[in-house]
């Protein structure tokens, strides 16, 4: 078993650093659109906070390449403050004297939160250099970043090799449910894929056809499949170099006895048209590019769903970027959300999707994690969760 924050003690005036995942979407004011990961920190700032520790929490926002203001994380901090009692402070880098001066100052059962880590391209290298000056600015490391736990980067990876660690509330609950959805699922178990790329989701797919009963593809990756069963998709997305695969997956799933259900109507626009209107159509042919599942696949799909024991559900349904081809993905998440079953949901647009249908208040457990998430299904942990010291028995 992997140490958690309650199983550190003494705690008080100990400088903890808390990696957090506050990754989250902002608009153009700066306003957070949805905070699911940061209220999925709090009660571990907030626990650690009550221990009268001084809490220095590390994130990172977008990809930046080196400074970007729209990527400082002082928007989330404003957002931050708000959700906290205690007195929470924002620091405009996460290295250096000025930082360290800033620590040195701060009283127990604060909050300090640190300009966004990926400002310093070492944070993706894992550059061990700038792991270690991370480290210099605390005494205890804690992991709570589920959603980047894949990735071994200098202020998880790295900084858990150097200094005492623990998991935080939240990479804790998302281990424990992900662990119960794979052994031991309530049947059945049916899996909800979409999506686009078949190649990053091999592992995935062949873990899911042996742990759940039916398999629901749609999603980009859907079109694939279709052509390895002899399906014309015209000219939807397709891999052509991982048919082959998929194929295999097919003949893999009717050996188990497993259920793989593939999209059996689209939402499609012609190739070419400057308008792109969009229409209905059981085939794509010719010039079709199909961009979401159909009113007969929502039914097939739905019927299913309603079915299920538990269900997992990754990724959109259809190319929910753009308004016209959102109904498939949020008819299932309409779906998911009624269902009796035991739901667990991950990845940015299927979780939107959910809360944007009105009723997310009845999905068990949203995951923070999207990759994270099917890395954690394929190997049955993750890299940065790896490093995170065993519990004393």
């Amino acid at each position: 078993m992997r140490r958690t924050i309650k199983d550190l003690v003494n705690l008080k005036g100990k400088v903890v650093l808390v990696r957090v995942d506050f990754n989250v979407p902002i608009d153009k004011s700066g306003r957070v659109l949805d905070a699911t990961r940061i209220m999925g920190a709090l009660p571990t700032i907030q626990y650690l906070v009550e221990k009268e520790a001084k809490v220095v929490v590390m994130s990172h926002l977008g990809r930046p390449n080196g400074y970007e203001i729209n990527k400082s994380l002082w928007q989330v901090y404003l957002f931050l403050m708000s959700k906290l009692k205690c007195k929470t402070y924002f620091v405009n880098d996460c290295i250096g004297k000025e930082v360290k001066d800033r620590i040195s100052t701060m009283e127990n059962g604060t909050v300090l939160l640190l300009e966004n880590l990926r400002f310093h391209e070492g944070e993706t290298k894992c550059d061990m250099d700038f792991a270690k000056k991370l480290a210099s600015l605390g005494d205890i490391f804690v992991m709570d970043a589920f959603g980047v736990a894949h990735r071994k980067h200098a202020s998880s990876y790295g900084v858990a090799r150097i200094l005492p660690n623990a998991m935080g509330f939240l990479v804790e609950k998302e281990s424990q449910v992900l662990d119960q959805v794979l052994t031991e699922p309530k049947r059945p178990f049916v899996a909800v894929l979409g999506g686009a790329k078949v190649e990053g989701k091999i592992k995935v797919l062949e873990t899911l056809l042996e742990k759940c009963d039916t398999l629901l593809i749609g999603g980009a990756m859907a079109y694939t499949f279709l052509v390895a069963k002899g399906i014309a998709v015209g000219h939807s997305m397709l891999e052509n170099e991982s048919v082959i695969v998929a194929k295999r997956i097919l003949k893999d799933a009717e050996e188990k006895g497993k259920k793989i259900y593939l999209p059996v109507d689209h939402i499609a626009y012609r190739d070419g048209d400057k308008k792109q209107k969009s229409f209905t159509t059981d085939k794509l042919v010719e010039d079709m590019v199909g961009c979401d599942i159909g009113p007969k696949t929502i039914s097939l799909f739905t019927k299913l769903i309603n079915g299920a024991g538990e269900i997992l559900w990754n990724g959109p349904l259809g190319m929910y970027e753009d308004p016209r081809f959102q109904k498939g993905t949020a008819k299932m998440a309409k779906a998911i959300a009624q269902s009796p079953a035991y739901t667990v949901v991950a990845g940015g647009d299927s979780v939107s999707a959910v809360k944007k249908s009105g009723f997310g208040d009845r999905i068990n457990y949203f995951s923070t994690g999207g990759g994270a998430t099917l890395k954690y299904i394929e190997s049955g942990s993750l890299p940065c969760l790896d490093v995170i010291q065993e519990r004393l028995i």
